[in-house]
């Protein structure tokens, strides 16, 4: 049920779960606004502990139902369960009002429960795969997009006075990568006619460098789709290492071998 979403009961549990973690993490959020929390403490604080007791429950079920329980202790999203499910006991540990920020920071990390939302989607291991393809040719591109920062950060550096904003080499690439991204917060502007036409290149250019990586990615991402199409994986997890996307016929895992 807890592994399994084939089944109308795996169904269910990963819908309630689902459930759960968006009304916590709307409840993180709502403890922020003070004058929410100051009309409604109690009532957060009964909902919160309810929905803990839950994520605690399941994480000790997850540990107990797989044969290699280190596999999911240590995996992602049995860190990610750990890690969001603590933060509320451990803020009734501590004691003392010189603790109060640093308690306030822990129950914080119950927003990471949104984190164990990817495991609802279906399409996250095809996109992890594409990025995984494409990581050597993003990579290139970001060096490329470095080099052209620190260039012409060199140059404005050289063209503008520091009446402008650009003081140093290391600001000057500041300017450089907001404005090839196309951020431009505006803090730094060139003055000269000769600086702005090179801002006006810049700019230009960054229009034609954000697509560069979405291209990429969305390549790969169309054709590790067509191959998942192609082989049919289902949402069977193997009982040993929780890892899931096995073929329909497959009838052991082919990440450690056991038998599904």
């Amino acid at each position: 049920m807890i592994y399994e979403a084939d089944t109308p009961l795996g169904k269910w549990f990963d819908i309630v779960l689902f459930i759960l973690i968006i009304v916590s993490v709307i409840l993180v959020m709502l403890e922020s606004v003070k004058d929410i929390d100051a009309k409604y403490h109690s009532i957060l604080l009964i909902l919160e502990w309810v929905i803990t007791i839950f994520f605690t429950i399941e994480y000790i079920a997850r540990v107990i139902s797989i044969k290699k329980p280190f596999k999911y202790i240590f995996s992602f999203y049995g860190i990610i369960d750990f890690v969001s499910t603590i933060p509320l006991y451990i803020s009734y540990i501590f004691a003392g009002s010189q603790v109060l920020l640093a308690v306030r920071a822990l129950r914080l990390l119950r927003i990471f429960r949104i984190l164990k939302l990817v495991q609802f989607l279906g399409e996250a291991s095809q996109l992890s795969k594409a990025l995984k393809a494409s990581r050597a040719k993003i990579a290139v591109f970001i060096y490329v997009v470095l080099i052209l920062s620190v260039i012409m950060g060199t140059v404005m550096y050289l063209i503008e006075d520091d009446s402008a904003g650009f003081t140093s080499i290391p600001r000057s690439i500041y300017w450089a990568i907001v404005t090839l991204t196309t951020v431009g917060y505006g803090d730094i502007a060139p003055q000269t006619s000769l600086g702005q036409l090179i801002a006006t290149i810049v700019m230009i250019m960054g229009y034609g460098i954000i697509a560069v990586p979405t291209g990429i990615v969305t390549a790969e991402f169309a054709r590790h789709g067509s191959k998942e199409d192609e082989i049919h994986l289902n949402t069977q997890s193997c009982p040993s290492c929780s890892l899931e996307g096995h073929r329909d016929d497959a009838s052991h895992c082919f990440n450690c071998g056991g038998e599904l």
